[in-house]
């Protein structure tokens, strides 16, 4: 049996959210869907939320984010708006990700350490890349703007 859902409202707490394709399809290993989706990602931040880290592997995405509103709105806007957006500028008409999201409350800036490094590490796990800095589509690369920290969460060793 499982713990009851938390209820995710806007009280400032950060989320670690995970999302896959249909049958883990690897859309993502095509660079305009990749990009798309970057855009997509950039375009809510941060209206929607905050972005703390990110990657985007070829079949799910893995973000660390501390909502302006609600976690699912959060989400919505991201999934939603990535499917609209590749449905309209790139003509697919198939469905992109499986419904719903499993996500992970940040407890303290241990757990977000640990969940930090975990996206750090999902490209060198999967063989993609030999250092995590050479994934285009990681917020480990370095050339994306992320947000600070959360207050009181921000790991030692970032």
């Amino acid at each position: 049996m499982y713990p009851k859902r938390e209820i995710a409202t806007s009280n400032g707490q950060t989320y670690f959210v995970t999302s896959n394709t249909p049958g883990r399809r690897m859309f993502f290993r095509n660079e305009q869907w990749a990009q798309l989706w970057l855009d997509t990602l950039y375009k809510y931040r941060p209206e929607r939320y905050l972005l703390h880290g990110f990657v985007l592997m070829p079949d799910h995405f893995h973000i660390l984010i501390t909502p302006k509103e609600s976690l699912e709105r959060a989400v919505q806007c991201l999934k939603g708006g990535f499917s609209f957006r590749v449905k309209k500028e790139l003509g697919w008409m198939h469905e992109v990700w499986l419904a719903g999201f499993s996500d992970h409350r940040i407890r303290d800036e241990e757990d977000f350490g640990i969940h930090h490094a975990y996206i750090v590490r999902n490209p060198l796990k999967s063989r993609l890349v030999e250092q995590a800095e050479d994934y285009p589509y990681c917020s480990a690369n370095r050339q994306f703007e992320l947000d600070a920290f959360p207050q009181g969460l921000k790991p030692n060793n970032l």
